[in-house]
């Protein structure tokens, strides 16, 4: 079995060597993840979005909040985080808690995003029944006509930032003997590592 090169002490920096890795060698969205909700009663539900943000405060996504994730979030704020990079045979699972961003930080990333998504962020009433998609295109035409210049971040659009507590880190091994190295949060929020079977 081949030695596998040794992993960072923070998680944090191992995340952005792998998602450096991933931005290299994935032909499309590197940086897509599954998020994974549950209702207060325990229901889950999972869906792939894109992370815009990842520091040692968190990673970030946005989305918009009368959705169905946020709905949960709001009730049950436990989150899952996967990242799986087929090419690169890796994955990584990250458990944690979501708090929202700030005004100011969903206002910034709002404003770098093309003018058709800011209007698709005001013409969608996202996770609710929609009729005909032609009902979709004639609202963002209304938008398109009401904000002719600059676009403003609707007031029900904005961010989480998701709180890790647990790290698990999987790398594909020859005959199934995968390496798996978990990260949890300990005392004083130092970070202690350990292995599990695969």
């Amino acid at each position: 079995m081949s030695d596998l090169p040794p992993l960072d002490p923070s998680p944090f920096v191992q995340f952005r060597a792998w998602m450096a890795d991933a931005a290299k060698e994935e032909i499309n969205d590197p940086n897509a993840m599954i998020v994974v909700t549950a209702t207060p009663d325990g229901r889950p539900s999972a869906r792939a979005i894109l992370l815009k943000d990842a520091d040692d405060a968190g990673f970030v996504f946005y989305t918009n909040k009368e959705s169905r994730k946020a709905r949960e979030l709001e009730a049950n704020p436990h989150i899952f985080l996967l990242f799986f990079w087929k090419s690169l045979h890796r994955q990584v699972r990250v458990e944690g808690t979501v708090t929202s961003v700030t005004d100011a930080e969903a206002d910034a990333y709002f404003a770098t995003r093309p003018r058709v998504s800011q209007l698709g962020a005001w013409a969608s009433r996202q996770s609710r029944a929609l009729a005909e998609r032609q009902v979709l295109v004639d609202r963002v035409a209304h938008y398109e006509a009401e904000y002719p210049n600059q676009v403003p971040r609707p007031p029900y659009w904005s961010g989480y930032r998701v709180t890790p507590d647990l790290f698990e880190f999987w790398q594909d091994m020859p005959f199934r003997l995968h390496d798996r190295t978990i990260y949890q949060r300990g005392a004083g929020d130092a970070w202690v590592r350990s292995k599990l079977f695969p």
